[in-house]
């Protein structure tokens, strides 16, 4: 079988390889999509060199078709359609408090372990969650990034009637943007890419560019002076984090999406002053999955469209140089 290696100094390589054995526990899926993810791209860019093991197979925004099951597997089939919820809980740690998606020990899937730009691929059976017959497997590679923006709306508590603002306007922010619709809010997106902003004010989105608008009265406006009951900060940018605290409510929440690996000049005094609340949200659990794959399927979500392109897995490192060139881009998707 082929499958793609990570080689380190931003270079990809198709090997031909042996399918490995099957684990107990373990299911064998035929890939067909893998979604190229920002954190891929941080592993192209060397980012990533001291944590994973080059040369790797990565890539966990994936869907495929059930291939071969290994022993003690039930509850699967031959022939089921899949996504695969790429987390490895590991031993629980009195830390984990019980949850355990983000616990102490927790292996990442394509990037702790071996991901899924490959024709085969093994991983434990508990991973996996059902795609109904009328999705599409090209759409079955965009639920893993829903399920994160289903995660965070879920722990941002968005309810209907809500004024939302979501800081960052790529694949993520956009995905929540359009979460938080489903359930009512009213949602304002804050991007500084022109043609990313053309994109999504054609989905029917309120926008402004913080660059050229001020956005704190951008969002005055948007909300009758009321202010946003829930900030998402996708950004990554000192810039977010800075407007973040300005923007909510008393009493509203800020959810923290982004990864901030540094260490960022955060306005304290807001939260004492307006009692605001800071969530951190990292990945996703069970639900999440299940929600997106609902929400993907009713074909409420303009998901077909956020697919900037779909290429072979042989020309993966062109695609993720295309990416570096092209920011304004959405989703890009390999088919295996």
């Amino acid at each position: 079988m082929n499958a793609l290696y990570y080689e380190g100094q931003r270079s990809f390589q198709i090997k031909e390889t042996e399918k490995s054995a099957l684990g107990k526990g373990e299911v064998r899926l035929k890939m067909a999509y893998v979604g190229v993810c920002g954190t891929d791209v941080h592993i192209y860019h060397g980012n990533m060199d001291t944590r994973i093991k080059i040369p790797q197979v990565i890539g966990h925004e994936v869907s495929g078709v059930v291939e071969e099951l290994g022993e003690d597997v039930t509850g699967w089939k031959i022939g089921d359609r899949v996504t695969v919820r790429p987390l490895y809980p590991g031993v629980e740690s009195p830390i984990d408090n019980g949850f355990k998606h983000i616990g102490q020990n927790l292996k990442f899937i394509g990037i702790d372990t071996p991901g899924g730009m490959q024709e085969y691929w093994n991983v434990p059976s508990f991973t996996l969650h059902h795609l109904p017959d009328n999705l599409s497997l090209k759409l079955g590679a965009m639920i893993e990034p829903l399920a994160v923006a289903c995660h965070d709306v879920r722990l941002g508590e968005v309810k209907s009637g809500e004024y939302a603002v979501v800081i960052g306007g790529g694949p993520i922010g956009l995905l929540i943007a359009l979460v938080a619709r489903q359930k009512g809010a009213n949602v304002l997106i804050s991007e500084v890419n022109k043609s990313r902003l053309a994109f999504i004010k054609s989905l029917g989105f309120e926008c402004v560019n913080p660059i050229e608008a001020d956005l704190v009265k951008s969002v005055a406006d948007f909300t009758k002076g009321a202010m946003a009951d829930v900030v998402f900060e996708v950004s990554g940018v000192q810039a977010g984090v800075s407007v973040m605290t300005d923007l909510p409510r008393v009493r509203g929440r800020i959810v923290m999406v982004a990864i901030h690996a540094e260490q960022k000049s955060v306005d304290l005094f807001r939260f004492f002053w307006r009692e605001i609340k800071l969530i951190g949200a990292r990945v996703y659990e069970p639900e999440d999955f299940e929600e997106a794959i609902e929400l993907a399927a009713s074909g409420n979500l303009p998901l077909e469209e956020m697919i900037t392109q779909v290429s072979l897995l042989a020309d993966a490192e062109e695609v993720f140089k295309t990416i570096d060139s092209n920011p304004a881009g959405m989703k890009y998707l390999l088919e295996i």
